[in-house]
Formats: structure tokens, C-alpha cells, sequence
């Protein structure tokens, strides 16, 4: 062990939440950093990306990636430097992307698998658009509404949760392929900045009441493509203005992540068979060995300023508990991103 670093901070998983995540379910705890072995890094977290998906990493249970285990570092992207390196594929000083959890330092292989670091150019965007647009959340959005929603030109896009890290991305490269968009957000403010700011068609508050009509005021001509980062209700309402041969991307479901009944599944599914559209869910690590070609996109289109990387910037790592909970406060305006360190 070594007093080369300060004691690495981390934010255990405790118990699993039922509901929403309470402060009894974490446990903070510090531990030494230790040097270096043969092909190990030592890596200062500067961001942390905060996702919906991190609540359903916290449920036991059979899933896509197995669940946090009791007692281990909560499950978080991260973004970081290199500090110390006995390791040829990082040199200290490099910016480096990966799964280095909630906590202050990472460190281990360069080649961990778990971890997955890769790095990353700060010429191509500022350091937070390498956990949003040009991150997990971009990757979402780019594969799954190029390749499982399989949009085209002339296409109504809807998306749900469009003020958020995935939806805002989903609509603006929706509109770049030449498709109407149409965003479902909550609040007034979130509508105009995804209409103002990022250029959608049109934005319908859910908040407002009656989103079947204004489905139908928005969507005058049906549903192509209909991108779902929310599920419930709003998805089941959806399904009531989809076309022929509709595409619906299950992407999330953040107003079920927290209920305590059973899940609310979608009671107007017959849609799908009347109209011989297809749902399908996606997950964005099927896509890991094509991020490359996402990011060489995005970021021609982030340098040319076609597209905007908008990130919520909530400082302070002992923040993490607290801020975590703003995603399903709906207290976020973009992507949700804590910072723990200062570059």
C-alpha cells in the first residue's frame, strides 16, 4: 500500500432499495490506493455518469448484466486521468473512459474487462460529452434509432424522456436523417429547450394532461418510430398512434424503476398486431466493437456544431446519493453527470 494518494473514497451498495434509493442503502466507506503492479493503472475519477439504468443494477435478480453485488462499489461510468501506469496501452496523463464506479480513484489491469478503459481525445469534445453524446448515452441513441428503430427519411419519430441524455440525442439525429421529431418531456421548460435549443418539431408535456390528444395534435400523420425511455402509461398511449409496420424501441422504463406493485405492461399491445409493428428491446453493449464509427460521427457532427452535447453538472462526490435521485425526480436537463474531481 502506498501514501501516494489520498484514502480512496467509494459509495458501497448496502442493502437493495425497495422504491426509490434512501440513504440506508449505501454505505461510504474509504480505502488505501495501491500502487501499480505489472500492467495495472491508477486512474483519478474526474466524472461520473449518473444513469437510470443504475437502478436496476442495484434489484437482484436475472438481467442483461448482473446485479451490484452487496457490500461492492456501486456500478458507474466514469471518466477519468491516468495517474500512475506500469502499463504500455496507458501513459500517465491520459484521459481515459470506463466503468470505474462510484468512487474517487480506479484502479487494477489496464485491460480489465469489467472496466473496459478506453481512451479518449478531449480535442473531440469537453471531457463531460465523453459520458453523453459521445458516451453510453449516444451509443444508445445512434444504434438503437439507426438499427432497431430503423428509421428513414419522412418518418414521425417520437421520443419520450427528450430532454434527457438519450432522448435529447435521439431526436437530433432524428431530425439530421430527415424525420419529423416530436419529444415527450415533463414541464413547460423542458418542452422549449428541446424545441428552442435542440431543434425538434414539436415537444409535448405529459405533465399537462391528456397526452392522447396531443399525440394526435403532433403526430397528425401516426407514429413511425416511437423510442421509449419511460414505459407506463405514455408508451401505452403511444401504441394508439403507431402506423403500419411501426418500429418501438424499448430503450428504458424509468416510471417503473421504482415501484413497489408489479410492472405496468402495456394493455393497447394489440396495436402491434393490427398494424404489424415491431417492438423490440435494446441494449447499447451488443454494439461495442461499432462504437468507433458512432463517435467518428457524432463528433464531426459536435464539431460542426449540427448537434449539442448538454450536460447537468451537479459538483461534489458526496453528492452522489442525492444527485442520483434527480433522474427520477425529473430534476435533470440533459445528461446527468457528477463531477468528483477538478481535471
Amino acid at each position: 500500500m502506498t501514501n501516494a494518494f489520498p484514502p480512496n473514497q467509494q459509495f458501497l451498495l448496502a442493502a437493495r432499495p425497495v422504491g426509490l434509493p434512501r440513504p440506508h442503502d449505501w454505505q461510504f466507506h474509504e480505502v488505501a490506493v495501491p500502487e501499480p503492479g505489472n500492467g495495472e493503472v491508477v486512474v483519478k475519477v474526474l466524472y461520473l455518469s449518473l444513469d437510470p439504468a443504475m437502478r436496476g443494477w442495484m434489484n437482484e435478480g436475472k438481467s442483461y448484466i448482473r446485479p451490484v453485488a452487496i457490500g461492492e462499489v456501486m456500478r458507474a461510468g466514469g471518466l477519468g486521468v491516468v495517474m500512475a501506469s506500469r502499463s504500455p496501452r496507458f501513459a500517465v496523463g491520459d484521459h481515459v473512459a470506463g466503468g470505474t464506479g462510484v468512487q474517487r480513484y480506479w484502479s487494477g489491469p489496464a485491460d480489465d474487462k469489467g472496466a473496459n478503459l478506453v481512451k479518449i481525445d478531449p480535442r473531440v469534445g469537453q471531457l463531460t460529452a465523453w459520458l453523453n453524446l459521445l458516451g453510453m448515452p449516444g451509443m444508445t441513441a445512434y444504434f438503437g434509432l439507426r438499427d432497431v428503430g430503423q428509421a428513414r427519411a419522412g418518418d414521425t419519430v417520437v421520443v419520450s424522456g427528450a430532454a434527457g441524455a438519450v432522448g435529447m440525442t435521439v431526436g437530433q439525429v432524428a431530425r439530421r436523417m430527415g424525420c419529423r421529431v416530436v419529444g415527450i418531456a415533463g414541464g413547460a421548460d423542458k418542452c422549449r429547450f428541446v424545441v428552442e435549443r435542440l431543434g425538434f418539431d414539436a415537444c409535448i408535456d405529459y405533465k399537462a394532461g391528456d397526452l392522447p390528444t396531443a399525440l394526435k395534435q403532433s403526430c397528425p400523420q401516426g407514429v413511425d418510430v416511437y423510442f421509449d425511455n419511460v414505459g407506463g402509461d405514455i408508451l401505452d398511449a403511444v401504441l394508439t398512434r403507431i402506423n403500419m409496420k411501426a418500429r418501438i424501441v424499448i430503450c428504458g422504463a424509468i416510471s417503473q424503476y421504482n415501484v413497489t406493485a408489479p410492472v405496468k405492461g402495456p394493455s393497447n399491445y394489440l396495436a402491434l398486431l393490427v398494424n404489424r409493428a415491431r417492438m423490440e428491446g435494446m441494449v447499447v453493449f451488443d454494439y461495442a466493437a461499432r462504437y468507433p464509427e458512432a463517435v467518428a460521427e457524432l463528433g464531426a457532427w459536435l464539431a460542426a456544431g449540427e448537434i449539442a452535447s448538454h450536460e447537468h453538472v451537479v459538483d461534489g462526490f458526496e453528492q452522489f446519493p442525492q444527485a442520483l435521485l434527480m433522474l427520477f425526480e425529473g430534476r435533470n436537463l440533459g445528461k446527468l453527470v457528477l463531477k468528483v474531481a477538478d481535471a
